[in-house]
């Protein structure tokens, strides 16, 4: 297997809501704010080669949102998904399997696109089957009143109506080499592949664990509908980690796309950053 890291853009988010309890006297050392409380987050993805299969893991915000969206998460930087694609040979076309660990908007946006005559939306992967827990799939059709505005209609109905649509029940895997973590802590059933990777394994986190600055326990985001499985969640899979010498990749912190983790005795902490 061949693993790509690839940038679909830039956000911001309120920088409380991205650490909850933690003081900004702490957090904001880690992820410096503006003068509106915001922090610059990436939205990173991978891209996983192997054989005639290439497998993208989420897809960032997309395009085809109005500017009063958008203008609520001051997009920025020069990363697009197409862009990071094309950096290493590769179209939207050329995916043939599209995993979303959950469907807020800035891990799935980029599913769906407008048409040529913005008349009606697509998928954006055209050759590609899309993946999604099933149980995580019956929750965002219909939300609970917390998540509501993080599940848009527009990212899920069309690929359903797409006809690519693969549900994933318990048990099952999209790939035999790729085994699959389900988390509760910050949305119901996200799924967490954790890919073979130079004699070891990369454990693609999404939210459980946004970026390396929230590695200590407490640190968890306001966004999460169960922080106290949260934190039980991110104890375990950083337990295994520091044990087994996976690799944790990180998809949202702005400065570090993955580190090895260690035991410490304040607890599992960064190692060694390293990038793909």
């Amino acid at each position: 297997m061949k693993l790509y890291s690839i940038e679909t853009g830039r956000f911001k988010l309120d920088g409380g809501a991205m650490f909850g309890v933690v003081p900004k006297t702490i957090w904001n050392k880690l992820n410096p704010a503006d003068d509106n409380n915001m922090i610059s987050l990436a939205m990173r993805c991978l891209l996983i080669e192997d054989g005639d299969r290439l497998m993208l893991i989420d897809n960032g915000m997309g395009n085809k949102q109005d500017d009063k969206f958008f203008g609520h998460y001051f997009m920025h930087g020069d990363f697009t998904l197409e862009k990071s694609l094309a950096a290493h040979g590769f179209c939207t076309d050329d995916i043939t399997d599209m995993v979303l660990t959950h469907l807020h908007f800035d891990h799935c946006g980029g599913s769906i696109k407008w048409n040529n005559d913005r008349t009606k939306y697509e998928t954006t992967f055209k050759n590609a089957t899309y993946w999604i827990a099933e149980k995580h799939w019956q929750e965002a059709l219909a939300p609970n009143p917390r998540e509501k505005a993080s599940f848009l209609k527009e990212n899920i109905l069309p690929i359903e109506e797409s006809g690519q649509l693969k549900l994933i029940k318990e048990g099952e895997l999209f790939h035999p080499e790729i085994d699959l973590l389900y988390t509760i802590g910050h949305t119901n059933n996200m799924m967490h592949p954790i890919v073979p990777y130079n004699n070891t394994k990369l454990i693609y986190l999404s939210d459980v664990i946004p970026t390396m600055a929230h590695i200590p326990t407490a640190y968890v985001m306001g966004y999460d509908v169960r922080p106290l499985e949260s934190m039980k969640e991110k104890t375990s899979i950083l337990q295994q980690a520091a044990a087994n010498n996976h690799l944790l990749f990180f998809e949202h912190d702005p400065f570090n796309e993955m580190c090895s983790v260690h035991e410490t005795e304040k607890g599992v902490r960064m190692n060694e950053i390293l990038k793909l």
